[in-house]
């Protein structure tokens, strides 16, 4: 089975880079061979039209290599963030900037291996499928301790959405592009890509992919980072989590009461308030930080919505800084400070 006449299905390939310095070569040049029709391993025709790389401003010489790739290689683009984002924001500029058939973003350190790009594609097919993710065969080489709070957190999100999807999201993933660049385009600051994307995607499914085995580098993603990124999965998650602030007040209320009623009927018919003070202390410490913490969730959400209402982007694009003011008072000091001084 084909794509029909000879046409091949256009690929959109969408890399945001932080640190990339080192894997984006190799990456852009294992990808270079699918630049030309070829058969996915389903016998589907498709074509990588271009390769997307995403400045999220990282603190190696990223911007330099990409600017190289750009010029040796005639599919590749570079798209400029004016800060850092996270990698969630520079994916969608890379979506939004797309103009492929579908959409594949993949990690710039070369975990998973472009090729099998066209087995998303095969399953978004076989399953008239809008989203694909990758399926590893094996965990990611992270620390224990971060697979396992990633999957506790995934399980998390799928309690409070109700939903069994947040299991599935992977950072390698294929969507339809008409899809892609409409969640790009309306997702607000701080809303959790994958989350977006289950708003508005028909039939969700995964495809089994293979690990390189040698790559190994290590995470960009320290503690705080990472529950940033749950963080933000909660609140986007829905008002679900609104719900569950309600439930715990209506359940903790009903506790009050029951245990005000106990102690009125207790002094009625024994004639003395019953011991237990330090219980009681707790107890309010207890509550008390219940409401602090139900108060919090409750601003966080307000948050999300006071910053969708004040305009703030979920990224900006610039041009290449190089080409900019900056650039060009940076190029005049290196020229000045290497000219040979008068005598």
């Amino acid at each position: 089975m084909t794509s029909g006449q000879g046409i091949p299905h256009t690929i959109s390939v969408v890399i945001p880079v932080y640190r990339g310095a080192s894997t984006l070569p190799g990456l852009v040049q294992d990808i270079s061979s699918l630049a030309r029709p070829y058969l996915t391993p389903e016998g589907h025709e498709a074509q990588v039209s271009e390769v997307i790389l995403v400045h999220d401003r990282g603190p190696d010489e990223s911007d330099t290599v990409m600017r190289r790739l750009q010029a040796e290689y005639p599919f590749v683009r570079t798209v400029w963030l004016s800060r850092n984002y996270g990698q969630h924001a520079a994916t969608l500029a890379g979506m939004a900037s797309s103009t492929g058939e579908w959409i594949a973003t993949i990690d710039e350190d070369g975990l998973y291996p472009p090729g099998q790009i066209g087995r998303l594609l095969d399953a978004a097919i076989d399953a008239n499928a809008t989203l694909v993710y990758a399926d590893p065969d094996r965990a990611t080489p992270a620390s224990a301790f971060r697979n396992v709070t990633s999957r506790g957190s995934k399980a998390v999100i799928d309690i409070m959405t109700g939903s069994k999807a947040a299991r599935n999201y992977h950072s390698f993933r294929l969507v339809l592009g008409d899809v892609g660049r409409s969640v790009a385009n309306y997702a607000g600051s701080g809303v959790y890509l994958d989350v977006a994307l289950g708003w508005v995607a028909g039939n969700v499914v995964t495809a089994p992919v293979t690990l390189r085995e040698e790559v190994d580098r290590p995470s960009g993603y320290n503690l705080r980072r990472l529950l940033s990124h749950f963080w933000s999965m909660v609140l986007s998650s829905g008002t679900r989590g609104l719900r569950i602030v309600s439930a715990t007040g209506f359940v903790f209320a009903v506790i009050g009461i029951i245990a005000a009623i106990v102690i009125v009927i207790q002094r009625l018919t024994v004639g003395e308030w019953p011991p237990g003070l330090a219980s009681i202390a707790v107890a309010l410490l207890l509550l008390g930080g219940i409401i602090l913490l139900s108060l919090g969730i409750i601003a966080e959400y307000i948050g999300v919505a006071v910053n969708q209402a004040m305009g703030k982007p979920p990224f900006l694009v610039i041009p290449d800084p190089q080409n900019g003011p900056l650039g060009r008072e940076r190029q005049a000091q290196s020229a000045t400070y290497g000219r040979p001084t008068r005598k």
